[in-house]
Order: structure tokens, then sequence, then C-alpha cells
């Protein structure tokens, strides 16, 4: 009789346990049948979750970076295989400006271990909900991000905005500095976003595919606005627009060099 009523509250667990389970895959598909078709990311923090979509077509490298810590496929400072954001903490929030995470330091000195360039397009920080990339200087980005409050046009050309909020600002607005990433989930909806690939080697090729753009842009503008600059051994445009009167320099000397921006640089000459 014991046994009997033991065999039937287990059979009873089992069934709720897997009740439990297929209610919790209905509401995550529920979920994802209203977004539209395209790669998101959900931050389940302890104030809710913030669920942004991501800009895989205009900002391939920054998404890779990203999806690719998210889910461990991507290379860093951490094992290979463990999500980086999880568990990390919005270190940096600023009343009606932005909150930032994404640092395994915690103190804004922290990231996956090296750095790329700024990946820049039309995307602009001119709304509430943006998401783009943290960084100390040019071409410094790593594993930190931030979300705007409210458009921050003053950053554009400055940090490279890679997704934006569809679902969950009311977190956004309500995290604070302390608050933490309990888990990221990558989520993939349509047949575009799925084959999207987000691993190293997916890094690697896009990284060198966005370095040759970069300087084909670079070319162009040189040659639309100094026509008559000569490319040397060192990756340097030269266009002398007055000659000097003083001693001639020669290959290996190093020379101060007034550049395009302003700035002043020593450069070897290769010839």
């Amino acid at each position: 009789m014991i046994l009997g009523i033991i065999s039937t509250f287990v059979s009873s667990l089992n069934l709720m346990k897997t009740l439990i389970v297929l209610f919790t895959l209905f509401l995550s598909l529920q979920s994802q049948a209203k977004l539209a078709e395209g790669l998101y990311a959900n931050l389940h923090t302890n104030q809710g979750d913030i669920v942004v979509q991501l800009a895989y077509k205009k900002a391939p490298l920054t998404v890779i970076n990203f999806v690719g810590l998210a889910e461990g496929t991507k290379r860093s400072n951490i094992q290979t295989g463990k999500p980086f954001y999880n568990g990390l903490k919005f270190h940096r929030v600023i009343d009606n400006f932005m909150i930032q995470g994404g640092d395994p330091k915690g103190n804004g000195a922290g990231g996956p271990g090296y750095r790329f360039a700024d990946e820049f397009s039309d995307l602009k920080h001119d709304k509430a909900g943006i998401l783009s990339m943290a960084n100390s200087g040019p071409d410094t980005n790593g594993s930190q991000f931030f979300i705007t409050h409210n458009a921050t046009p003053w950053l554009d050309g400055k940090h490279a905005v890679f997704g934006h909020v569809v679902k969950g600002m009311s977190v956004v607005n309500r995290i604070k500095k302390g608050d933490f990433i309990r888990k990221l989930t990558i989520i993939r909806v349509g047949d575009e976003a799925k084959k999207f690939q987000t691993d190293e080697v997916a890094f690697q090729v896009e990284n060198k595919k966005y370095a040759i753009k970069k300087n084909e842009k670079f070319v162009k503008f040189v040659k639309s606005n100094y026509p008559n600059a000569k490319a040397t051994d060192g990756g340097y445009f030269v266009q002398i627009t007055q000659k000097g009167t003083g001693e001639k320099s020669s290959k290996g000397d190093m020379v101060n060099v007034k550049m395009s921006d302003g700035g002043k640089k020593q450069v070897k000459l290769m010839k």
C-alpha cells in the first residue's frame, strides 16, 4: 500500500516536472514568435529582461564579437565554451545617460584580452535604447557595451552602434550600479539569422574584410583630397606641398611629419 502511494507520488512529481518544462518551452516559443526575423540577445538581469535586436548586417564584426563571447564560441581570456557575460555587473550607470556592462573586472578596466576596430555605419545614437560599444579611445573595443537612456548624438563616430532595445526599456531605466546579468541568451529568428556564424573563425574572417574595407575607404579619401600624394612602403601617403631648404633627408632617417588631422608624428623614411 505504502509502495503504491510512493509510486503514485513519484509519477505525479515527474508529470509535474514535464509539464513545467513544456510550459517554459511554450512561453519561450511564444516570446520568439512575437519577434520579427533577425538576431536578438536577451539580457536576463536581476531587474528583469532586456531584449535587444542585433544589427548583424550593418555591424557584422561587432555582432560576431558580442554573440561569440555571449555563447562562448569566441576565443577570449576565459575558458572557451563558457558564456562570457553571465554574472557580470553593470559597473557604470549614469542617470538619463546610459548603463554600462560587460567588464569581467567590474571596474571599467577589464575586457576579453584583445581589442578590435571601431565598426562605424549609418547607425546612430539617435534614441533611447541604443546598444553601443564602450571603449577607451579609437579602435579599443573589447567586451564592454552600453545602452542609452536617451539620444546621445555626441557619441556618433566615437562609439560603434550595433543594436537597439525592442523590449524591456523600463528595465533599462531601473538598472542601478551593481545590478547584474544573470544570463545572456541569443535568439535567432529566421534562416538568415540562424546561418550567421559567430565563432572565432568568423570573427577573424570578418576582421580581415573590415580592415580591407577600411583601407580602401582611406585610399579613396586620399586620392580625392590629396591627388598628388604617393604611397610609401610604410603604408603612408606623402604629398609635398612646399620643398624645404635644409639638409636633404636620406633613407632610414626619422623625420617629423604633419598629419592630415593636424597632428604630428615621427616617420622613418623608407626610400
